[in-house]
């Protein structure tokens, strides 16, 4: 096994915003912490150009030097509160031995489906050292930042992952999966014990390059019935956070889960022993807080789709979204899912505006 690169991470400049941290936290903040999913992508000209000298997807997250320059692309148009790696949730199944590739107008496809007993049993935790390309773009984007933002790492759960790694890709009504998991459920224990210990260690290597707070992806985990989900999701994404590093030379490192579909599990998940729990817009933000009270804090929620309205109009959702939340600490503005590459630029502009001019009047009023 190679030895991966050691990091010296006090080689960092100061943080100067630190109010995503602090909204993480639960502590006051002298305005609501904004960051959007999916922010640095092909809704930016800036980005589809550099994705374009890259040649592919996967040129561009694979070079420290591509993956850098888009993380910081929107950074550059917005006044966000936070910078999250440029990279894909299906690294680590890539880096099982899977194949991922991804073609020209289509999503992402693995050539080693695993999909039988044989497959299921080969899998194993991956030699992180073939990740390294992801951590050198950690270490590169944090030391981009100088400071500016906090830097957010992430990963797919282990239930979303399987999800490929048994479909081959992205599914419509995912039976290749939930077959599996009814008829094999040991075969699907296998497949997501293997992944939720490969998940834990690509992100403490990623807190060890440099990430300052980390978030698991559970982007199908609402495809689940009630019962399954607890099973073959929730479990295996608390199996991931038991073994996360809680503290980086000693700062404590946020963790956010974010479950599309799964503000029916708002308490379960929030019992998970998370720092915050993402909320797609299907569920109230004011209702969520006062389930969970101050138990963790909460990320969210903005429908994707109001960024094609008038730009009052988005001024006016957002409005709506942070006064649902109410004069509490604890929330981090976002959208409730990632941003489509439809979006026009100017849209974000008006959204990061209100919010920062909104959750500035009421945190000065509270």
């Amino acid at each position: 096994m190679r030895r991966r690169a050691a990091y010296n991470l006090t080689m960092y400049a100061p943080l100067q915003n630190d109010t995503l941290l602090r909204a993480l936290r639960r502590q006051p903040t002298e305005h609501t912490p904004i960051w959007l999913m999916r922010q640095a992508g092909r809704y930016l000209p800036e980005y589809r150009a550099t994705r374009e000298r890259a040649g592919s997807f996967m040129g561009l997250a694979m070079n420290r030097d591509y993956a850098t320059e888009v993380t910081l692309q929107p950074l550059e148009r917005y006044p966000l509160d936070a910078a999250i790696l440029f990279s894909d949730i299906l690294t680590v199944p890539d880096a099982m031995g899977l194949g991922l590739s991804f073609a020209a107008g289509e999503g992402p496809r693995f050539a080693s489906p695993v999909r039988d007993e044989a497959a299921v049993r080969a899998l194993e935790v991956p030699d992180m050292a073939k990740l390294q390309y992801v951590f050198d773009a950690v270490t590169s984007i944090r030391r981009a930042l100088h400071g500016r933002v906090p830097l957010i790492g992430f990963s797919g759960s282990p239930w979303t992952l399987a999800c490929y790694m048994v479909e081959g890709g992205g599914s419509d009504d995912y039976r290749l999966v939930k077959s599996m998991m009814y008829s094999r459920p040991d075969l699907m224990h296998r497949i997501l014990a293997v992944t939720a210990d490969a998940v834990a260690a690509y992100l403490n290597a990623q807190i060890e390059a440099g990430a300052q707070a980390v978030m698991i992806f559970d982007s199908w985990g609402g495809v689940l019935a009630d019962g399954p989900f607890q099973t073959f999701s929730l479990a295996y994404t608390r199996k991931v956070l038991a073994g996360l590093k809680r503290d980086q030379d000693g700062e404590h490192i946020p963790r956010i889960v974010f479950t599309k579909g799964g503000g029916i599990w708002l308490e379960e998940i929030a019992a998970s022993d998370t720092d915050a729990v993402g909320l797609d817009w299907t569920m109230d933000l004011g209702r969520a807080r006062r389930l969970v009270g101050h138990k963790v804090a909460l990320q969210g929620n903005l429908d994707p789709c109001v960024l094609f309205a008038a730009p009052e109009q988005i001024a006016a959702e957002a409005r709506r979204v942070l006064d649902s939340f109410g004069p509490h600490p604890g929330h981090v503005f976002n959208l409730g899912h990632g941003i489509s590459q439809f979006t026009p630029p100017e849209s974000v502009t008006a959204l990061v505006e209100a919010v920062r001019t909104h959750s500035r009047a009421r945190c000065a009023a509270a």
